[in-house]
């Protein structure tokens, strides 16, 4: 495996103006036949990133060139298939010889990703145990299941093929027991409820999920339990039934309750704070008031059942004690 630093590929450009009988073709189609070492559906995604511009201007794969307008596209290298380890210091909440539970921190990504290629839990995690490498993929090494950047908590990796394999067959059986604290702008009424709506990739924006059109998307379903509700805001327990993509970030908007932090699913919901206190509490969550509490699975080789726990961060239970002060 590949340790050291890889020297930086650059960024490649391409600029071309369309021909008059070029009219009326496609974006992605007219961008194959000029980069053919790039497959459709990697264009596609350059096109959605917003590397691709027209005119200088963003516009979708399958827009219809006009003769004389010019496309210019930057063609970012691909990363690197090997991992490259990095010691950072992890919160370390159970660990043997198959598995390895770390309570994430808001603000770290899980694996290497669109915009962000270092100081992931990955590449920390495969420091710490370098067996790990190979386990479940090479950019994904050990990772069973993911938390979103701006969400803190528990999340478990496996550290051999074996409790790999194990793991995930549990979550996808939907025997992994997973509990959300969250903070949610708004009363939630009634006390208790359960969302049941599918996700897919929302069709305006490449990086959101939306609550899909009927026959669209996958199954979601969110189960929540209020613990307390405080002015203006809602302390809620959620447990997942499924694992999609933002899931409950998702669900939860989609009722009119985002979770507090979340800019990506709540700026165009929900009024700003009055309080400029609590405004200020919100900004400093580096990331959104959701916290991977508990984790329960079956050990994949012993078969005993583990419950772990965590509690709440300092950055969610600072707008908690705020939010509390002002119902007083």
């Amino acid at each position: 495996m590949k340790r050291g630093p890889r020297a930086a590929l650059p960024v490649r450009r391409f600029t071309g103006g369309v021909a008059a009988s070029e009219s009326g073709t496609r974006l992605d189609v007219w961008l194959s036949a000029r980069l053919p070492d790039l497959s459709r559906t990697r264009i596609k995604a350059l096109v959605e990133s917003g590397l691709v511009l027209v005119d200088g201007r963003r516009v979708k794969a399958a827009h219809r060139l006009r003769p004389a307008e010019r496309v210019e596209a930057r063609v970012p290298p691909l990363p690197a298939e090997e991992l490259t380890p990095e010691p950072i210091a992890l919160a370390i909440v159970f660990e043997d010889e198959h598995v390895l539970v770390v309570d994430k921190p808001a603000g770290m990504v899980t694996h290497p990703g669109a915009g962000q290629a270092a100081g992931t839990l990955a590449a920390a995690a495969l420091a710490h145990a370098p067996t790990m490498a190979g386990v479940g993929g090479p950019r994904r090494p050990g990772i069973v299941h993911r938390l979103d950047k701006g969400t803190s908590g528990l999340i478990v990796l496996a550290k051999t093929s074996a409790a790999y394999d194990a793991l995930t067959a549990q979550l996808a059986r939907r025997s992994v027991a997973r509990r959300y604290l969250g903070l949610v702008h708004g009363e939630v009424r009634p006390a208790s409820g359960v969302i049941d709506k599918p996700i897919g990739r929302d069709e305006r924006s490449r990086v959101r999920m939306a609550v899909a059109r009927e026959g669209r998307g996958k199954r979601a379903v969110t189960r929540f339990r209020v613990l307390e509700r405080l002015p203006g805001a809602t302390l809620l327990e959620c447990r997942l039934e499924t694992g999609r993509t933002h899931q409950i970030r998702v669900h939860l908007a989609s009722i009119g309750h985002p979770i507090l932090g979340d800019d990506t699913y709540g700026r165009r919901r929900v009024a700003r704070p009055a309080d400029p206190a609590l405004v200020e509490s919100i900004a400093r969550l580096d990331g959104v008031a959701l916290h991977a509490a508990g984790l329960g699975f079956a050990h994949p080789v012993t078969g005993t059942w583990l419950e772990l726990a965590s509690p709440l961060p300092d950055r969610v239970e600072r707008v908690l004690s705020h939010l509390r002060s002002g119902s007083r």
